[in-house]
C-alpha cells in the first residue's frame, strides 16, 4: 500500500497485511524460465508516460486519450497467457474489473488509456514482468521461488485513489481517482513487492519498522523492475531513475518534478516519525546505495537485486531495521564476499542503521 504525500491522506491500514569485486556471479545472472503459456500482444505504457517522454506537465484529464501522446505506449509480448482469450496466466490473472473486461480470440489486447481494458492490460504485463524479472535473478531455480504462483489482481476495484495487498484471500487491488493506479507500472509493481514479501515471510509487517521496510522495497522493486524493462526493451528513460511513480503523482504533487516518494532521499533514523511509508525513505535509500555501489565497483545491478531479495528469506515478520541490515549483509558476505558485504554495510550505516 502507498499513500500520498501530505496533505493527501488516506485511511488504510499503514501496515501490509499479510506484505576487483567478487560479486553475484551466476546464478545471479540465471536465464528466467521459458514461456509457459501462449504468447499474445498488448500496448502498455513504457512504464509510465512522464518517464519515457519527460513531459512532467502531463494531468489525467479523466482519462482522455489525447492527455498523453502516442510515444509513451509501446507494442509488447503478452506472455505466459493460458490461451483462454482473458488476461489469465501462469503468473498473474485479472480476476474482476470495472468495466468491459479485455478478452481476445487472436491474444491481441491493444487499448488506449481512455478504455479499461487498458489498465487491465497494463497489471497483467507488469505482474508479469515482475515474476520474469525474479526469475532471471535465479529464484524458482538456483535460488528458492519467490511468489512463483499466479497473482489474483483486480483492477479499478477500489474507489478511493490507493492501492493494496492482502494475503487473505492473497490478491492486488489497484484504485483509481485522479490517474488511476494501474496505468503507473512502478505503482503496478510497488503492489506486487509485498506480495513478494508475504510469500518470502508469512506475516511479514508485524512491526513498524518492518512495514517501512515492506513499503521501501515495493518502491525499490517498481523502480528496478521498471529500469530492467526499458533496457530490456531499448526504452528511454527521461526523468530521475530514483523517483517512484512520476505520472500517479502527477495527481497529487507540486511539481515541477513528480515523484510519490524517491529513493535518492537524505533521511536518517533520526528522521523516524513512525510512519511506514515516511520511514521507509530510509531503507529504500539504503537498498538504492546498495545497488549504485555494486555498480561502480564492477558488478551489476541485477547481482545487488539477487542479494537483496534473497537476504529477506531471513527476516522475521516483525523485523527491526538492524536484524533486516544484519541479515542483508550476511547475504552479501556469503554471496559475493568481503567487498560487497562492505558496501552493504556503508549503506546501512550511512542511514544510522547499524547492527
Amino acid at each position: 500500500m502507498r499513500v500520498r504525500p501530505l496533505p493527501r491522506t488516506l485511511g488504510l491500514g499503514a501496515l501490509v497485511l499479510a506484505g576487483c569485486l567478487a560479486v553475484g556471479v551466476a546464478p545471479a545472472n540465471a536465464a528466467p524460465k521459458p514461456s509457459l503459456g501462449s504468447t499474445g500482444t498488448a500496448s502498455v505504457f513504457r512504464v509510465n508516460p512522464v518517464q519515457s517522454t519527460g513531459i512532467e506537465t502531463l494531468t489525467d484529464q479523466n482519462d482522455s486519450a489525447s492527455a498523453v501522446p502516442s510515444s509513451a505506449y509501446a507494442t509488447v509480448p503478452l506472455r505466459n497467457l493460458d490461451g483462454s482469450g482473458t488476461l489469465t496466466g501462469t503468473w498473474v490473472a485479472v480476476q474482476s474489473a470495472t468495466g468491459t473486461p479485455a478478452t481476445s480470440s487472436t491474444n491481441t489486447f491493444v487499448y488506449d488509456r481512455s478504455q479499461d481494458q487498458f489498465e487491465q492490460v497494463m497489471a497483467y504485463f507488469w505482474v508479469n514482468q515482475a515474476q520474469e524479472y525474479i526469475q532471471s535473478l535465479g529464484f524458482g531455480s538456483t535460488l528458492p521461488a519467490v511468489n512463483e504462483q499466479q497473482q489474483i489482481v483486480k483492477v479499478d476495484q477500489y474507489g478511493g485513489d490507493n492501492s493494496y495487498q492482502t494475503d487473505k484471500p492473497f490478491r492486488i487491488r489497484y484504485g483509481k481517482g485522479g490517474v488511476d493506479d494501474a496505468e503507473d507500472a512502478e505503482v503496478i509493481v510497488h503492489e506486487y513487492g509485498h506480495a513478494v514479501h508475504a510469500a518470502q515471510v508469512p506475516g511479514f509487517g508485524a512491526s513498524e519498522e518492518a512495514g517501512a521496510i515492506g513499503e521501501a522495497f515495493g518502491d525499490y522493486l517498481g523502480v528496478t523492475v521498471g529500469l530492467a524493462a526499458a533496457k530490456q526493451y531499448g526504452w528511454a528513460v527521461k526523468t530521475p531513475q530514483a523517483c517512484v511513480a512520476d505520472w500517479d503523482s502527477t495527481s497529487y504533487t507540486a511539481g515541477p518534478v513528480h515523484c510519490l516518494r524517491r529513493l535518492d532521499g537524505t533521511k536518517t533514523v533520526a528522521d523516524k516519525d513512525g510512519e511506514v511509508h515516511d520511514d521507509g525513505e530510509i531503507w529504500s535509500r539504503a537498498l538504492w546505495d546498495i545497488r549504485n555501489g555494486y555498480l561502480a565497483n564492477g558488478s551489476t545491478t541485477k547481482a545487488a537485486d539477487t542479494t537483496i531479495i534473497d537476504a529477506q528469506f531471513d527476516f522475521a515478520p516483525d523485523t527491526s531495521f538492524s536484524a533486516a541490515a544484519k541479515a542483508t549483509y550476511a547475504t552479501a558476505l556469503q554471496r559475493d564476499g568481503a567487498k560487497a558485504a562492505g558496501i552493504v554495510k556503508a549503506a546501512f550505516a550511512a542511514r544510522g542503521i547499524t547492527f
